[in-house]
């Protein structure tokens, strides 16, 4: 019974507010109207009366999202994100049109922009439920966590085994390092300790299969053959400046 009651007092007041519209074609009376348009789910009629009101009024920020609105309750998402845009280009702090921003760019996938029209509300009421809802529904790793990840993964420590330490410099290096952490890029220079002297005459890089093709050996291994002769190159380059100075 109650249903039926509003459902004839909202009738009652479209007819009402339609007469006076006719009446007043340039009056602002058709944002009322286009409200009790969408209160009975009549959306197209909303979409026309606000249509017309805004050749009259363009820009009026308040009738622009409610037709983004009604756009957006006939399921037309792309003439709903444009006039409401352009409604914050304006108006900023509109946290209408920022609601409904927000749903529309989290259907599309505009993360990004849906968190960022979900901060302006938050902003203003930080203890707003929708958009602390719909913000946390929405996981995008910011750019400084990104780097952040990208951080600890270059410093993560090489693992290598015994076999790996063979296989480069020889039998005699078998005891230093039984899987062994290697450090850092930051820190490779401390593993010249580690290695041979120049005159023992380590055998080939790479092993008893020189011509192994560089595709086929573990990145451990090409990083460990960097480092080698890195380390061989220094120790020759003091062996020749020394013989020179005596």
């Amino acid at each position: 019974m109650a249903s039926s009651s509003k459902k004839i007092s909202n009738a009652a007041e479209i007819d009402r507010l339609a007469l006076v519209f006719a009446k007043e074609p340039g009056s602002k009376v058709f944002i009322p109207l286009a409200e009790e348009y969408g209160k009975a789910g009549m959306w197209d009629e909303a979409v026309a009366v606000l249509e017309d009101g805004l050749k009259i009024y363009p820009g009026f920020i308040t009738a622009m999202v409610a037709l983004g609105r009604a756009y957006e309750q006939l399921n037309q998402p792309v003439k709903a994100k444009a006039i409401l845009e352009e409604a914050i280009k304006s108006s900023p702090d509109n946290l209408r049109a920022h609601r409904i921003l927000a749903k529309l760019y989290g259907a599309q996938g505009a993360k990004e922009a849906a968190i960022r029209s979900c901060n302006v509300i938050l902003s203003i009421h930080p203890r707003d439920q929708e958009a602390l809802s719909l913000r946390a529904g929405l996981d995008v790793p910011t750019t400084h966590g990104a780097a952040q990840s990208q951080g600890q993964l270059d410093e993560q420590p090489v693992k290598a085994s015994s076999r790996d330490l063979v296989s480069i410099c020889g039998k005699g290096t078998a005891s230093i390092l039984d899987d062994a952490t290697l450090p850092t890029k930051e820190k490779a220079n401390g593993l010249s300790k580690n290695l041979p002297r120049a005159e023992e005459k380590p055998v080939s890089i790479g092993g008893s299969t020189p011509q192994t093709s560089q595709k086929t050996r573990s990145p451990v291994i090409v990083q460990l053959e960097q480092w080698l002769k890195s380390v061989q190159t220094r120790r020759q380059d003091l062996q020749a400046s020394s013989r020179s100075h005596s």
